[in-house]
């Protein structure tokens, strides 16, 4: 049997939600689609050209069911992408990927490829500005880190050192990026602020 106005069953009574400070922001959009968020905002204020690079394939097979639609049924990676997104801010050539972990402690360095780190230092070597976003899902916590810095904890893991890049070591060598509206997750101020660009 139903009660109305409240619609609950007669009898029922709903447990005490603990009082919990919950933050709510973010939840249900992914880091991708965050970050593709920000970039078309940077786009259509022309504060900068940041996009998601394709991921190189080649078509093998497509199917033609209509003239005006065409399928793609067969397709192989033809070599690993480098990163995710690449672009234009205030004259500097910036180029990152973004990477999430529901760790509290650390972002595992798994996360990362090598031919990742190998780009990344390509870029840095060329004068570009190479970065990496992490999130801190289960923290709601997004830091800008460097690639340099990165790179010499892949390097020390290959070594033998730390699997992980800890938590401490992010929020002390990265940048935190502040939450907003619009876009969800603005990160060009601390980009700039880090990078002093």
């Amino acid at each position: 049997m139903i009660n109305y106005p409240k619609g609950v069953k007669a009898g029922f009574s709903p447990k005490k939600k603990s009082k919990k400070n919950i933050n709510y922001g973010k939840r249900g959009m992914g880091l991708e689609e965050m970050i593709n968020q920000a970039n078309h905002y940077y786009l259509a204020k022309k504060i900068a050209v940041i996009h998601k690079k394709p991921t190189p394939i080649t078509v093998v097979h497509v199917d033609y069911p209509d003239r005006s639609m065409a399928k793609i049924t067969e397709a192989y990676y033809v070599k690993p992408s480098t990163t995710d997104y690449n672009g234009v801010v205030n004259g500097h050539y910036i180029d990152f990927d973004a990477k999430e972990t529901k760790n509290k402690t650390n972002m595992p360095l798994k996360n990362f490829h090598q031919h990742q780190i190998d780009h990344l230092k390509n870029v840095i070597n060329c004068g570009g500005i190479g970065f990496f976003i992490l999130a801190f899902t289960s923290l709601s916590e997004y830091y800008i880190f460097p690639a340099s810095k990165l790179i010499e904890l892949w390097q020390e893991a290959k070594q033998g050192g730390s699997k992980s890049i800890e938590y401490e070591i992010v929020r002390q060598q990265g940048i935190k990026i502040n939450g907003k509206i619009i876009p969800s997750l603005d990160y060009l101020p601390a980009l700039k602020t880090f990078f002093k660009i």
